[in-house]
This record gives structure tokens, sequence and C-alpha cells, in this order.
């Protein structure tokens, strides 16, 4: 096939998405809205770019953030801070402030994302939560939906100090989980025991559905400034959000005990996290145009995917199933080619630290191992499942889906 018969493709695809791209649009402005009033409802001033070094003491630009991350997702109070390194590190952080020896904490959303293993104790490390006896069980989702009744059964039964919920896939081949199952699980768990920590990884969810996991009862959400609400411009970092007390033992546990949430040195990247949010809505509407094109391209050449098209969407990720390992690499390959950066470079299987399988990624972005940017990686494992997100720009996204076309067609 031609790079011409696969543009010719794509545009006939296209335009039939005029319903889904509305949808999205709408939600842009919606979020959008949002961010801008939060802005002024913070008087946030040229002031706030200014940073500090050292302590940290006195940062203004950093307390607006956090005030701003708070009205955004409805939450008492916030943590945004560089000092995170990725999401994985802020629900490690999190996991380690709200849980202590001989506490119990329940995954209902099935095995948790590859990089938590070890922090858990799920694969061995003397620095996971099992090494300084915290306990940890699982329960899986049915039907891509929680096991209500196992979940029931277990919380009446055993004491449960944290419940974490992962709603992005990982590198599972279940759906992801919307706001509306959030909602209903949460209910059943705080009817059978009020004081349950509901911890929410929200990782590639942001501004995806309109309200967020605080909204229907959690009480802490984490994600990744790499990823959704850094807009593509944040360089690093991640959120925590929630109830106040919680927030408070997160920055205990991020910096030191006495000192929290008061110390932590932006070094000249408020304007960064600042501008990356205000752009985040457009960001994530372009990432979800290129995911919900990538669906309906890839369907009518053949391929299983997941979502459908025309799916209600809850995260910016889209699967295609290959069942071949040689054509998941070579997609993978082809997202690599049309890629800004490194678009010379070849992407290999290779043992990625924190993975079980081999991993491929493609990734030639400008912030490294951001996945808001258009990026798909894939543990090479049956059934040979891509997983794309991102996209900075509609067309920059719709470009690298046809060069991975291209390459996979060679």
């Amino acid at each position: 096939m031609t790079r011409d018969e696969i543009k010719k493709i794509v545009v006939e695809c296209e335009n039939e998405l005029t319903a889904e791209f509305k949808k999205i649009d709408d939600n842009k402005f919606f979020f959008s809205e949002q961010v801008l009033n939060s802005f002024k409802k913070n008087n946030l001033s040229e002031n706030a770019f200014n940073s500090t070094t050292g302590y940290g003491y006195n940062d203004l630009g950093r307390e607006i953030i956090e005030k701003v991350y708070a009205d955004i997702f409805k939450s008492e109070s916030a943590v945004v801070r560089s000092q995170f390194i990725s999401g994985s590190h802020a629900l490690n952080v999190t996991f380690f402030a709200l849980l202590r020896p001989g506490d119990l904490l329940l995954s209902i959303s099935g095995c948790p994302y590859d990089t938590l293993h070890e922090v858990i104790g799920i694969k061995e490390n003397p620095s996971s939560l099992a090494s300084f006896n915290i306990n940890y069980h699982e329960i899986d989702l049915v039907n891509d939906d929680f096991n209500y009744e196992a979940i029931e059964s277990f919380l009446k039964n055993t004491k449960v100090k944290v419940i974490e919920i992962q709603r992005s896939k990982g590198y599972s081949t279940r759906k992801s989980l919307s706001i509306e199952k959030l909602e209903k699980v949460i209910k059943l768990i705080k009817s059978i025991d009020k004081d349950i920590i509901v911890m929410v990884d929200n990782c590639y969810c942001e501004f995806v559905e309109r309200k967020t996991p605080i909204e229907v009862g959690a009480d802490v959400a984490v994600g990744s400034l790499i990823k959704n609400l850094g807009g593509g411009i944040a360089p690093n970092g991640a959120y925590v959000v929630g109830r106040s007390d919680l927030i408070n033992l997160v920055g205990e546990r991020l910096t030191l005990p006495g000192e929290g949430l008061e110390v932590g040195p932006t070094l000249g990247i408020n304007k960064q996290i600042l501008e990356g949010l205000f752009f985040a809505p457009s960001v994530v509407a372009s990432s979800l145009k290129t995911a919900v094109l990538t669906s309906k391209v890839m369907e009518s050449l053949g391929y299983d995917v997941e979502p459908k098209y025309n799916d209600d969407r809850c995260d910016i990720v889209q699967n295609i199933i290959f069942r071949d390992r040689e054509k998941l690499i070579k997609y993978v390959q082809g997202v690599q080619y049309g890629s800004p950066i490194d678009a010379n470079v070849t992407a290999i299987p290779w043992d990625m630290p924190g993975y079980t399988d081999q991993v491929i990624m493609a990734s030639g972005s400008f912030t490294q191992g951001s996945s808001i940017e258009f990026s798909c990686d894939a543990p090479i494992r049956e059934p040979y499942i891509a997983y794309q997100q991102g996209g900075l720009t509609y067309e920059y996204g719709k470009l690298g889906l046809i060069s991975a076309i291209e390459n996979l067609e060679k």
C-alpha cells in the first residue's frame, strides 16, 4: 500500500467522525473554561512564574499551582511537584504515606501496572511495601467492571486501610474504568466502612470525562505531569489531590516530617507547569481525536481495536490488537519513524527496568517518556497489543498514524 493510498483511507475514515469530534470539542471548551476560571479565581500573576531554590520556602507560584489543581479536581488540597519523577513515583510516595506496618492494601481493579509490582511486593524487592510488613490483596474485574459481590464479601470480613483503583488499563486487555463505575463502587465501599481510604490512579484520564474521582467520593487521586495535565510543556512532575489530612501525609513523605508542603524548590518550572495546564484541554482533545481516528482506520484495515471509534472514552489510550509479534513491532517502529525527535532511530524490544516482559517503546518526544506526545508502546507478549496514546496536535498525530501504517504495510 502506498502512502497516498493510506492517506486516502485515513481521510475517508476521518470524514465519518464528525459526531465524535464534536463531542471532544465540546469537552475541550468545558475544560478550558474551568482552567481559565481557576487562574482568575486564584489571581494568577506574572510573579508566580518566579521560582525558588534551596529549601523552596514561600514559593508563590507553587502555592498557586496547588490551589489551581485543587480547584480543578474539586479537592480540599493538592501537592504538585517536580520532585515527583513520574506518576509511578507519586503512587509509591502515596502508598508509603498512607500505609503502616500491618495495614492491608487492596486493589479492586486487578493486578496494577508493571512498574508497581516491585513497589507493592508482587515481585520481590527489599524496599517494597511487603518488606515493611504491609499486606496486599487484589480482586479482579469481571467483564470489565468491578466484582461488587467479591468486594462486599471481602470488606465485611477483612480490615482494609487503603483501596487502590487503577482507572487506565495499563498493559492489560481490559477496558479502562469510567467515572460512573468509579462512583458506584465507591458508594459500596463507603457504605461498608467509611474510614477506608479510596486512592485512584488517574493517569491518562484527566480532561476526558467531566467529573473527577474526588467528586464521586475518592479520597485521593494521583497522576503525572508528563501525561495529560502537563500539556506537553511541563518537563516532569506529578500531582496528588484529595483530603487535606491525607495530602499533608503525602507531603511529609515526599519531603520530611515537620516540613512537608512548606518546602520544595521549583527551580524555574512554575511557568511551564501553568502553561502546560493552560494548553492541556486542547492537547488532550488532540490526543483523543488521534485515538478515535486510529481506532476507525485500523478497524477498517481488519484489526481488532479497543475502544471502538464511537465508544465512550475515559482515557487517551488506544489499543490495536495484532495477534502477531512482527506486525506489532513494525507498527510501533512506524510510530517512531513518524516522530519529530529521533525519527531516524529504530525502536526494538528491550529489558526495560520495572517490567516483566520485554517492552518496545516509540516515543520521539520533546520530553523523555512523555505519553501526551504521540507515542506507542507494548509488552512483547500475546496477544501482541499496541498501546498508543498522545498527540500534541491532531495533525501530527494523524501524520504519525500514517507513518505507522506505512511501515506496517511494507
